[in-house]
């Protein structure tokens, strides 16, 4: 299935103008960043990298996508003859999948000619502001829940693909599993799940249900324990199971409390070594506030799917250099790995209030001291520095995907960097509360 209509219109009506006026083979640099973090956030993560990556290899315009456009008066027929030969040529850096972000990080830039790099915008956008929402909010919960393991249970609460992309962003920010069996087959992410209250309603007692279950799933199992009296069901599961229940779910109620007076239940039974893991509307706060509950591990839907609050990154996408007239039509390779504003590149940038952006092909470099991140360093011109991580890794060269981005080990490699780039935070970055960035982004 092709990705190319899941654009806005307007990128075409651009395309279809340069294609007339001559410009459409300009070479052009543009960057993803967010001008600002969401309110109290501390960090972002950049996730979305591996599907954006999947989504341009099949960017590709067919006669019926052709069709449709020329039926709808959105193209002629010579840009038509051009999109029936379209493929990405050019080159692709990005921050590495699972890397933090700050104010103006170029997350993602993009080097090619400026017709078949302009058409990319609504994808990328649309990738890496839901990706990176929802792996920052995880981000975040994984800081809340002190080492106890999360598991995503988002499904029901966001669009049915949405949430494969949403079980991918969580399990990269470092929860362990997932509800769903999609995001799992395709992204080799651990799945999990047991029964709902639906099925102790559907038997005639709740010993009834608890019976069977175990019977189909072994007294490893977790058995939701709040339908009616929480008590008699903590009872009901241990006698059940000789104390040797794998865990019980507690969905409801005043949770802090709850979750004490069932620990305390299961201790006096003998079922020290049972588990609990809570759900119920989840968020990094109410994580946080369970911190000193004796809690094992969470089940997060709502909050994590739709970026606790915040279900975009504010990622924009912008032109921010193209190559001069006289340049037009030169090679690109000796920019393609280069620093900014090489011979015949020309910096570009907005100057509208609130909304200004710097011009220049970037390069960008965390500035470390004994392993712990100080700033942002964003360049416009020369080289990252020895004390400074480079950020921009390339992912596509001369229309090539890197294979290592994308799949189940791209997804697994994300993980890891994740891990590695958040540990390089301050300590006070995982704070849950309002805050500046942890630490600031130098433009040089």
């Amino acid at each position: 299935m092709t990705s190319a209509l899941l654009t806005d219109q307007y990128e075409l009506t651009m395309v279809d103008a340069a294609l007339k006026d001559g410009t459409a083979d300009r070479r052009c640099v543009f960057e993803v960043f967010a001008r600002r973090l969401p309110d109290g956030r501390r960090y972002g993560v950049a996730a979305g990298l591996g599907r954006f990556l999947t989504a341009l290899t099949d960017f590709r315009f067919g006669d019926d996508e052709i069709a449709f456009l020329r039926d709808r008066g959105v193209i002629d027929a010579g840009t038509a003859s051009y999109l029936a030969d379209y493929r990405f040529t050019g080159d692709i850096r990005a921050y590495r999948e699972g890397e933090v972000f700050f104010p103006n990080s170029p997350v993602l830039q993009i080097e090619g000619t400026f017709a078949e790099a302009v058409v990319l915008e609504t994808l990328a956008l649309s990738i890496f502001n839901a990706d990176s929402a929802i792996a920052s909010a995880a981000a975040r919960m994984v800081s809340a829940a002190d080492g106890r393991p999360l598991a995503e249970m988002g499904s029901r609460r966001t669009g049915e693909w949405n949430a494969v992309a949403a079980a991918r962003a969580a399990y990269i920010a470092g929860f362990g599993a997932t509800s769903n069996l999609e995001a799992g087959r395709t992204w080799g992410i651990p799945t999990m799940g047991t029964a709902a209250h639906a099925f102790t309603l559907l038997h005639d007692s709740e010993e009834d249900a608890f019976r069977s279950q175990i019977d189909a799933l072994g007294t490893g199992t977790t058995l939701l324990v709040d339908t009616y009296d929480i008590e008699a069901a903590v009872d009901t599961a241990v006698r059940l199971t000789d104390g040797k229940l794998g865990a019980v779910r507690i969905d409801s109620g005043d949770l802090p409390s709850v979750v004490a007076s069932v620990r305390a239940q299961l201790d006096r039974l003998g079922a020290t070594d049972t588990k609990i893991t809570v759900t119920n509307d989840l968020d990094e706060y109410t994580i946080a506030a369970l911190r000193a509950a004796p809690v094992d591990s969470y089940g997060v839907g709502t909050s994590v799917v739709s970026g606790s609050g915040h279900p975009a990154a504010g990622m924009v996408f912008k032109l921010v250099a193209h190559r001069d007239a006289s340049h037009r039509d030169a090679s690109h390779r000796d920019a393609a790995d280069g620093g900014a504003n090489d011979d015949g590149w020309v910096p570009v940038a907005k100057k509208s209030p609130e909304k200004a952006t710097v011009g220049g092909r970037k390069q960008a470099g965390r500035r470390l001291r004994n392993g712990i991140a100080t700033a942002e360093v964003v360049l416009t011109t020369g080289q990252v520095g020895p004390d400074e991580r480079p950020l921009l890794v390339p992912v596509v060269r001369n229309g090539e995907v890197d294979p290592a981005f994308l799949g189940v080990q791209g997804v697994e490699a994300a993980r890891a960097h994740h891990k590695m780039a958040k540990a390089e935070l301050p300590a006070d970055a995982s704070r849950i509360g309002r805050g500046d960035p942890a630490i600031p982004t130098l433009v040089i």
